[in-house]
């Protein structure tokens, strides 16, 4: 566990300021804090979400750090000024007697996008609800914008990423899961993004 926690934290603290680089690149120093929630949030639950899920079908589950994708994350972040973020810190480690069905596998890889997905809708909420300029305002901004993202980074069918799992199980899963997050995308993602502009 006290394992587990430490590499949660280091992957959460990377991953964060990978997000971050966007807003170091143009000087803006006082957005980090609001990209550090919010990607606390997206990053945490996702990965708490797979663990749950597997728990919940018998299996051992436990966060671990991928630490060359800590590095190539970081390294990506800093090159592009953090326009491009590969967003796989690490991943929830899942083991069965007698091993897992592939609807299981599907249903536990699901949890995580699907908790951005939850969340994207939640900072969409909030976005909607404070009308004028505020730091929640900008936290709902980045919060949706994070969760979106990585929801749909996640969803990816390419090994060993959730999205090849849940489409290995499911292909109309898959697909009906994307398709909701691309109407999400497109419906209020530029906008949401155009408002962090603005506060840059």
């Amino acid at each position: 566990m006290k394992g587990e926690l430490s590499d949660l934290t280091i992957s959460f603290v990377t991953i964060s300021l990978a997000f971050s680089m966007f807003a170091i690149s143009f000087g803006n120093y006082s957005a980090i804090p609001i990209i550090f929630i919010a990607v606390g949030t997206g990053f945490i639950f996702h990965e708490l979400g797979h663990r749950f899920v597997a728990i919940n079908y018998g299996c051992h589950a436990y966060y671990k750090m991928w630490t060359p994708g800590l590095f190539m994350a970081l390294a990506l972040a800093i090159m592009t000024g953090g326009r491009f973020i590969f967003a796989a810190p690490g991943a929830v480690y899942i083991s069965k007697a007698g091993g897992l069905t592939r609807k299981e596998n599907g249903i536990i890889s699901l949890a995580g996008p699907a908790t951005n997905l939850v969340l994207a809708v939640m900072f969409a909420v909030l976005f909607i609800a404070f009308p004028m300029a505020s730091s929640l305002k900008a936290l709902a901004a980045a919060g949706f914008s994070i969760n979106v993202f990585l929801g749909m980074f996640n969803m990816l069918p390419f090994p060993p990423l959730d999205g090849s799992k849940v489409a290995a199980w499911n292909f109309k899963a898959w697909g009906l899961f994307i398709g909701m997050m691309a109407a999400l995308y497109m419906m209020g993602v530029s906008g949401f993004v155009q408002f962090v502009g603005s506060l840059l």
